[in-house]
């Protein structure tokens, strides 16, 4: 019974494949940040709660986070409404990033025997955690099918 190595194998590989994503981190999200090599963007999953749904189905709470790191500039902002900074691209790149995976995440989950909800909010992150990282936050459920253990 591996379903929760498998789901973040089968991520994984998915957002290798995406030529915007640099980094791509797991674990905790008080963590999300604190290597220094980490090269933007980046995503960081983590899987938040699991639970048995019945005895051949495993559900997963996940999350996916997509960030880019803020240019900080330390010069008179002259235009208050772009503000002199990347924070509009980094939500148009990383909402990119997201929206590409989410497609292959729902278009191949049936050929891999998972199922996701058909509507997956996204948060906007702004300027967050330890290199003011500005992008979104993908919350959704998947049910995996337990096939390594049998009730019978």
């Amino acid at each position: 019974m591996n379903n929760y190595t498998v789901l973040f194998y089968y991520i994984k590989s998915l957002l290798e494949q995406d030529d915007l994503v640099n980094t791509i981190t797991q674990g905790n999200f008080q963590e999300i940040d604190i290597e220094k090599a980490n090269i933007f963007p980046m995503v960081h999953m983590d899987i938040i709660s699991a639970n048995f749904v019945t005895g051949g189905v495993i559900s997963f709470n996940m999350q996916i986070a997509f960030v880019n790191q803020r240019d900080k500039v330390n010069e008179i902002k002259t235009d208050k409404f772009w503000q002199q900074d990347n924070e509009v691209d980094n939500f148009n790149e990383t909402l990119a990033i997201a929206n590409r995976l989410w497609l292959k995440l729902y278009r191949d989950l049936e050929n891999n025997n998972i199922t996701a909800e058909l509507n997956a909010p996204l948060t906007k992150i702004d300027f967050e955690y330890t290199n003011t990282l500005d992008g979104w936050l993908l919350d959704f459920t998947v049910e995996t099918p337990n096939t390594d253990i049998s009730l019978c």
